[in-house]
């Protein structure tokens, strides 16, 4: 079982507030509306837009509505159902005893409302609570038979899940096999919490950054989108973790308290997390969640409150639940991490496209375990909505996210020294022309030479979806171009062994293995090196299937807006975007240079007699089980096109959650859609 948690701003935030009385009926439905839209979010895409706190005040307001007038009462009401579904992708199965939610408290009047709650329906004046730490990750049921894993299910709706059987399989916690008493059980189903280390979070987010993928926001959406992969290989890569920490379904009672459940899962060979405690009065659950809201940085896992249960179990059964959460149990939220300081400047920082980011410099200030200097400030508009300035005292705030953003001025503190902060109009890098284009929040720098842009261009260059060249990071790159060794993409194959090996941290071997690396780099193929160019809009199947189409960079080069917009997977953006690069006199420049340099892209193999040859599919909306990328090169692996528009020649349209305009477009002209479990048939049949 797992709490709905949530994130900050979104929907809920651009409704306006209620200032007159709003007749019941329409509150009613704007309350389900809105929990909806936050409960497809999070179960589904795995993000964020508002707290727990705001989400439950939510929930609470329409099941207050819903008492107060029955007859808005529905069967369907967020209030009656455990929010998530199956995505659709995996097969779906239903579980033998529901998954259900479990209520939150965020205070210590709420925690002694719940232990009040419990022994009046109980008839008793004292009992015992196990407290766990609450995990921040994804509820998983294991199924074992005899002591064999015979299926893994996720949550999903409460009452049906995902099959992730062979996901689950992967993670290195899960015993495939149980041990001691519990071997001998006909069935029996673990409960448990699949999440991800934060040390582990942190490298696959600098892996991501690395190879152009969007970072994940926090370890529970990580956790979430690996256990939605179809490649059971790629799940085992993430490294997840797991804890037991219930039962579901069981054949026979064997112990009767929730303690002696969790020693027999140690003796089966599950892992529990070590931190769970036993108390027997409301005052010392009180200290206990003061404890760990003190001491709950120092874990190396995420957690955001702890999970209070009854320990009888025959207390548990007679206390019984309500259609969505256990009246035994309630999880106690620690606020989020806030910490004041002082904003001291903003600066900003130039991304590989010239973006300018603006990032607030604070005076330090401990936050989550950790000092903070730094924080985000997203864009000028951010910095206009929140109206900081430099000089002001700030509330900075880590809620499950990795990095601390500010999120309040106190401007109860302003003196009137404070300063108006405004986006230089020259790049504080290169001096560069800096303008924001019309309809976009950033603020970009104009000078392809800026050596900013270089160092971004360089590590983009070299990531793993591009020329994949092991061993060229961020700190070597740094050095190379602060100290004038590179100067462009064609000066890294300038570079010897004898100017690697003067380098901080680059002895003979290191390299030696850099230049082998660069070498075989050289014919890669025209795909990877189109993307690798770092052309504005141009990602990783566009790049592929303008190679495939044109065959070689010179044809690439010299073609048309008309002919790059023929191009499936080319709109007008994406052409316009390509003629702009291929007709600048700098590039053409950097082009010749690299082919003097030895680089000689590959044609792309096409896999022209697939099942899917002479097709033409369009992507539109969010994949559960995969990203666009992984979907469309599916899809070319089997002979088949990827189109940016929908025309009467395509055959089909892929539409995945929140499609747009592309879906609305095929509607119109007849085209036949699929939703993700038809396009998995597809390509797998």
């Amino acid at each position: 079982m797992e709490p709905g948690d949530r994130g900050v701003g979104g929907l809920h935030r651009r409704i306006r507030p209620v200032t007159a009385p709003v007749p019941p009926r329409k509150r009613v439905t704007e309350l389900r509306r809105i929990l909806r839209h936050h409960d497809r979010l999070y179960y589904q895409a795995g993000k964020s837009e508002i707290s727990d706190r705001e989400y439950d005040g939510l929930m609470r307001e329409l099941a207050r509505l819903e008492s107060e007038h029955p007859e808005l009462r529905a069967e369907d009401s967020p209030t009656q159902k455990v929010s998530g579904r199956p995505t659709g992708t995996f097969k779906t199965v239903r579980h033998p005893v529901p998954m259900l939610s479990i209520d939150n408290a965020y205070d210590k009047t709420e925690l002694a409302q719940f232990d009040e709650r419990v022994r009046r329906s109980l008839g008793v004046d004292g009992l015992e609570y196990v407290v766990e730490l609450k995990i921040d990750g994804v509820s998983l049921s294991l199924m074992y038979e005899k002591g064999l894993l015979v299926r893994a299910v996720t949550r999903g709706d409460g009452t049906s899940g995902d099959d992730i059987t062979a996901n689950a399989r992967t993670i290195e916690d899960i015993p495939q096999k149980l041990t001691g008493p519990a071997a001998g059980d006909a069935r029996l189903e673990v409960r448990g919490e699949v999440y991800l280390p934060v040390p582990v979070f942190e490298a696959l987010n600098v892996d991501r950054q690395r190879t152009g993928e969007e970072p994940f926001a926090n370890p529970r959406n990580a956790a979430a989108g690996s256990l939605k992969l179809l490649d059971p290989e790629i799940v085992k890569s993430r490294k997840l973790r797991f804890f037991a920490h219930s039962v579901g379904e069981h054949e026979t009672e064997r112990t009767r308290t929730h303690m002696e459940l969790l020693a027999r899962f140690k003796k089966a060979g599950l892992p529990v997390e070590s931190h769970t405690r036993l108390c027997v009065s409301l005052s010392e659950l009180e200290r206990v969640c003061d404890e760990w809201d003190a001491k709950r940085s120092g874990l190396p896992y995420e957690t955001d409150g702890l999970v209070i249960k009854v320990n009888d179990l025959a207390s548990q059964r007679r206390l019984g639940a309500t259609a969505k959460c256990p009246r035994w149990a309630v999880a106690y939220k620690f606020a989020p991490e806030r910490a004041m300081t002082r904003l001291e400047d903003i600066g900003v920082q130039v991304g590989r496209t010239g973006v300018l980011t603006p990032v607030a410099y604070l005076a330090p200030v401990q936050l989550a375990g950790t000092t903070v200097s730094r924080a985000t400030l997203h864009n000028a508009d951010e910095i206009q909505r929140l109206d900081v300035r430099i000089g002001d005292t700030v509330l900075v705030e880590k809620s499950g996210e990795i990095i601390p953003k500010v999120v309040e001025v106190v401007r109860s503190k302003r003196g009137g020294k404070e300063r108006v902060f405004e986006m230089p109009d020259r790049c504080p890098v290169c001096g560069g022309r800096v303008l924001r284009e019309e309809e976009e929040a950033a603020h970009r720098c104009q000078n392809a030479s800026c050596p900013a842009q270089l160092k971004a261009r360089i590590l983009h260059y070299a990531s793993r979806k591009a020329m994949d060249i092991e061993g060229l990071g961020e700190a070597l790159v740094d050095q190379l171009v602060d100290k004038g060794l590179v100067r462009d993409l064609a000066e890294l194959y300038a570079l010897t062994s004898e100017r690697l090996s003067a380098l901080e941290r680059m002895g003979e071997r290191s390299s030696a293995n850099l230049l082998e690396q660069m070498s075989a780099s050289k014919t890669r193929d025209l795909g990877r090196f189109v993307f690798a160019l770092g052309i504005r809009h141009v990602g990783v199947t566009s790049a592929r299937a303008l190679a495939e189409v044109f065959g070689t960079l010179d044809d690439l080069s010299r073609a048309s807006r008309q002919r790059l917009e023929a191009v499936d997977a080319v709109g007008p953006v994406i052409a316009e975007s390509l003629a702009a690069f291929f007709g600048d006199a700098a590039n053409k420049d950097l082009l010749k240079r690299l082919a003097a340099a030895g680089v000689r892209p590959a044609p792309v193999a096409s896999a022209s007699s697939g099942p899917l040859t002479g097709r033409v599919y369009v992507l539109t909306g969010t994949l559960e089980g995969m990203t666009r990328d992984e979907a469309a090169q599916r899809i070319l692996a089997r002979g088949g096109r990827v189109a940016s528009s929908v025309s009467k020649k395509t055959t089909g349209v892929i539409a995945g959650r929140d499609a747009g305009s592309k879906l609305e477009a095929a509607r119109k002209l007849g085209v036949p859609v699929l939703d993700e479990r038809e396009f998995i048939r597809l390509v797998e049949g």
